[in-house]
Parts: structure tokens; C-alpha cells; sequence
């Protein structure tokens, strides 16, 4: 009976250990996202795919939402000597010239025909204007690709790197 019940004080040990051991609970390991330097290389590597864009309110930029085949698109490229952006599937053609001054992103005047755009592409073009205006930064999200985000006082746009 002595052996007994040591085997069963044994047996209740062991199960109350193996039950603690469960019932811990790990803080997972959350790596903040690293900011990439804003560089002429960093920005021309890629095209960017608006993913999306809100207000400071939180609302969604509709305006830039109305045809999800064909989302804004920036691309940066080298014209010569002159860093170029243009601004694709938007109903005017509409780029400018720009320059990466202290890790910020500059903007020449932005140029663009002037072509009588129906709704809603009209507000396509006109949204698109105040997005690309604002301060840009570049991170990686989950899955290692490139983001860059661009924040004005009246929104944050998140494009993603789409290979050229």
C-alpha cells in the first residue's frame, strides 16, 4: 500500500507539472518595423501601389478606390540627369520632377495635361494631387516587402513595392 501510494503521489506531481508547463503563456517576440533611408535608389527600385489611404479622420480616400484595377501607381525614374516621378492611371498624364533632400522627398511643379476627365476620374486626378504631396518614409510589412507611406496633415497613403 506504501508503494502504492507513492506511485500515485508520483503520478499527481507529474501531471500537475505537465498541466503548469501548458498553461504558461510566452510573450511573443515583436520586431518593430525598421524605417529604410529615403534615397533616390530605395524610390526608383520599385513601382508603388496604392494599398491604401485615409483620412485623418480615419475614413478611406474613396476618390482613389473607384477602379481597384487600376490603383495610383508611382513611378520614379531617371530622365538624363533629372529624377522623374509620373503618376499612372490617372485620366491626365501627371508626373513632375523631384529630388531627395535630408531623406525627404521634394516635388518639382507637377505637370499634367489638362484633358476634360469625367467623374470619377476627375476626382481620381485631384486626390491623387494631395497624396503624393507630404513627408515619405519606407518600412517592410510581415512579409518583407517595401511600403512606402506618405503623411500630410489631411491623410496617410500606403503604396506597395510592385517589381518593374
Amino acid at each position: 500500500m506504501k508503494n502504492m501510494t507513492k506511485m500515485m503521489m508520483a503520478a499527481t506531481l507529474a501531471v500537475g507539472t505537465l498541466a503548469a508547463a501548458g498553461c504558461q503563456t510566452t510573450t511573443p517576440s515583436v520586431t518593430a518595423p525598421v524605417t529604410q533611408p529615403i534615397t533616390v535608389d530605395a524610390l526608383q527600385a520599385y513601382n508603388w501601389q496604392l494599398v491604401d489611404a485615409k483620412r485623418t479622420n480615419g475614413d478611406k480616400v474613396s476618390q482613389l478606390f473607384f477602379d481597384p484595377a487600376k490603383p495610383l501607381t508611382l513611378k520614379f525614374f531617371k530622365d538624363g540627369t533629372t529624377n522623374r516621378v509620373t503618376f499612372a492611371n490617372t485620366c491626365n498624364n501627371m508626373g513632375a520632377s523631384y529630388s531627395v533632400v535630408n531623406g525627404n522627398v521634394v516635388l518639382g511643379n507637377v505637370m499634367s495635361t489638362m484633358m476634360a476627365c469625367p467623374e470619377p476620374q476627375a476626382s481620381f486626378d485631384t486626390a491623387t494631387m494631395a497624396t503624393v504631396q507630404g513627408k515619405y518614409s519606407i518600412n517592410k510589412n510581415a512579409n518583407n516587402t517595401p511600403i512606402l507611406t506618405i503623411t500630410n496633415s489631411n491623410q496617410v497613403a500606403h503604396f506597395k513595392a510592385v517589381a518593374k
